[in-house]
């Protein structure tokens, strides 16, 4: 099936597709173009009947799910449907999947998926992120508002953060590269990287994962670190006093049962030749 349609502007996207693939490709301009491919003869049956369709400015993809039982293309080579979508830059992505994988290129306004197993992969989010997950891993480039996740068992990856982060997991592991908001990570036993904060309140928390947090240089912190068992480490020089000078203020509180805690400094931005004050 494929369908276009001519608008305006940036469209809303949502989709609805519980096996397979939804691929998104926000650079195309005056137009958005739907292509479904099915990889088996039950999934030929549900592209057929599937609904797409735009109301204003509000492209549905909705694509019915597969009835009980199984398919010879669930157990034999590939299965599913793959969802192509060619949409405008800006546009936003509402996704709702049981075990389809998401891939979203170019530049999106905003990202909301809900998925069970399939994995999530965005570029540039210019607002918000939210993604519900229970084994699926998120991989997002720049987030430029607040981000949200909450998974079980698989991995966030994002490479900069403008806004607040808020993420709960189990047993995957949390990378953020860049934060510039206050950050909320809380694991089980799944290992957290926290490549530079730059200013506000950062709560790491984590059972028996270990919690790595780097402070970018010219920011003040302020420590709060416990670990029942496992080590904890600085590299920044600690006082009583207060933090001083002027740059903005970091608040860290990290706390793990068994996990190691480390503080160390983040490589400075180029030509910042400031230095951490603790």
């Amino acid at each position: 099936m494929q369908k276009s349609f001519e608008v305006k502007g940036p469209v809303m996207l949502e989709v609805k597709l519980a096996s397979g693939e939804i691929e998104i490709d926000a650079s195309l301009e005056g137009r958005a173009e739907v292509e479904l491919i099915a990889h088996d003869e039950e999934s030929q049956r549900l592209v057929d009947a599937a609904r797409v369709e735009l109301a204003g400015d509000r492209l549905l993809v909705d694509v019915p799910q597969r009835r009980g039982g199984f398919s010879l293309g669930l157990v034999f080579g590939r299965h599913g449907i793959t969802c192509r979508i060619l949409c405008p830059e800006g546009s936003g992505v509402s996704a709702r999947t049981k075990s389809a994988d998401i891939l979203v290129r170019g530049t999106i306004d905003g990202l909301d998926v809900q998925t069970a197993s399939g994995d999530v992969e965005a570029g540039r989010v210019e607002a918000g992120a939210n993604v519900k997950s229970a084994s699926g891993d998120v991989r997002i480039g720049t987030v430029g508002r607040d981000l949200s996740v909450q998974t079980a068992s698989g991995d966030v990856e994002v490479d900069a953060v403008h806004g607040a982060v808020s993420i709960a997991g189990v047993s995957g592991d949390v990378v953020i590269r860049e934060a510039s908001g206050n950050v909320s990570v809380n694991t089980v036993s799944g290992d957290q990287e926290h490549g530079a904060v730059v200013a506000g309140k950062v709560a790491a928390h984590s059972v028996s994962g270990d919690v790595r947090i780097g402070v970018r240089r010219g920011s003040r912190v302020y420590l709060d670190c416990n670990s029942v068992s496992g080590d904890t480490s600085s590299e920044l020089e600690l006082t009583g006093e207060p933090p001083a000078g002027d740059g903005p203020l970091v608040e860290i509180r990290a706390k793990t049962v068994s996990g190691d805690i480390r503080i160390v400094r983040a490589p400075a931005p180029v030509g910042d030749t400031q230095e951490v004050h603790a």
